[in-house]
This record gives structure tokens, C-alpha cells and sequence, in this order.
């Protein structure tokens, strides 16, 4: 389902809902949402993000998912059965999470907090620790757990799947992300070799 650039720009600003079953374990928190994401209602839809691999390598889904075409129905179930939730900080989707600024940053943040509440999950994590220190007015926050519960769930920071995080590999995602997913109580799959073998990419 290919778009043009000015395809994808008519989707700034737009929004795709939230991944939030019952129960939701582990919500992902991204910065905010993609174009081609909100252009095909999927989160992470473009290929050369991290995101999937990690999630395969860290033993959190069986397979890679591919979801640059939408959800399958079958990897949407599979996250929903994992007890996988995942959201974004601003709700809108834009070309780049750099073009977003510090404002717009700090009132989804205010916002943001009143979520947790309605969807209880046990452990939330934020892709990335720049967005977050922004956000939530931490600017002295380090990756990793925060000091503070929200309504009973606890707060990590985790490393930013995108390419552009050149600082953590392929590796670096998955250990952060299996140790997220286990404090949520989400019992990973046993490594395969295939996991290890999988190109880190752009």
C-alpha cells in the first residue's frame, strides 16, 4: 500500500487508537505517532523501525510483525493476548517526533497521566528518554525505572526503537524490552536462533 509524500503529509495531525486490552500488562508508550502509522490505523507500521524485531528478540511475540500494511489480524490478537498495550505521549501524528516541540510536549504530558487509571496496566514504558524528561518536567530522569508508581503501575523509560537512536542496538532494545515485559508478568517465548540473527538495519 505505497503513499507518496504528499499522501502521507494529509495525515498530520491525525490519530490512530490506542492498543489497550483487557488486561493491558505492559503499555508502550512512543513519543507520538508516525504518518504511515496513522495512514494504515497501525502503530509502528514503518519497516525500518526497531520495534518488532526487538519485541521478537526479547521473546515478547513469536514472530516479527510486520505491520506496514496494517495489523494482520492474527499479530494484532497475539499482542492483545500478551496483554501488550501500546499509546503515544501527543496523540498526532506528524513526519518526524523532532518536529513535535517542547509545548506540545508538555500539555500531552499533563494529560497523559489522568490515562493510567482507566487502563491499569502494571508496568509503563516510554520509548525514549529525551521526549520523557520534557513531558513529564524530569529533566534529570535516567533510562530504566522511575522513582515514582502511577496508580499502581510502574514507570520505566526503555530505549527509542527508531533508527535514528544509533546509541542502542538491536541487542540494547531487546534486553530493555524483556526486562519491562517480565516486570509485567508477561512470560517470554525461549530464544530462538533466528532471533539472534536478525539484521539490525537502519
Amino acid at each position: 500500500m505505497p503513499f507518496s509524500n504528499a499522501e502521507l503529509r494529509a495525515f498530520t495531525g491525525q490519530t490512530l487508537p490506542d492498543l489497550t486490552p483487557d488486561p493491558t500488562r505492559l503499555l508502550i508508550v512512543g513519543i507520538n505517532p508516525g504518518l504511515l502509522s496513522v495512514a494504515v490505523q497501525a502503530h509502528f507500521a514503518r519497516r525500518g523501525n526497531r520495534f518488532y524485531p526487538a519485541l521478537y528478540r526479547a521473546g515478547i511475540i513469536d514472530h516479527v510483525i510486520d505491520a506496514s500494511a496494517g495489523f494482520d489480524p492474527d499479530d494484532l490478537a497475539q499482542l492483545e493476548d500478551r496483554g501488550i498495550g501500546i499509546t503515544c505521549i501527543v496523540e498526532g501524528a506528524t513526519g518526524r517526533a523532532a518536529e513535535l516541540t517542547r509545548d506540545e510536549l508538555r500539555t500531552a504530558g499533563a494529560a497523559f497521566r489522568g490515562r493510567i487509571a482507566g487502563i491499569r496496566p502494571r508496568v509503563v514504558a516510554f520509548l525514549g528518554i529525551s521526549a520523557y524528561r520534557v513531558a513529564f518536567g524530569a529533566p534529570h530522569a535516567v533510562v530504566g525505572r522511575q522513582p515514582q508508581d502511577w496508580d499502581g503501575a510502574e514507570v520505566w523509560v526503555v530505549p527509542n526503537p527508531s533508527g535514528l537512536n544509533a546509541h542502542a542496538s538491536l541487542a540494547d532494545l531487546a534486553t530493555a524490552y524483556r526486562e519491562v515485559a517480565v516486570r509485567a508478568g508477561i512470560e517470554p517465548y525461549p530464544p530462538t536462533s533466528e532471533a539472534f540473527l536478525l539484521d539490525e538495519g537502519p
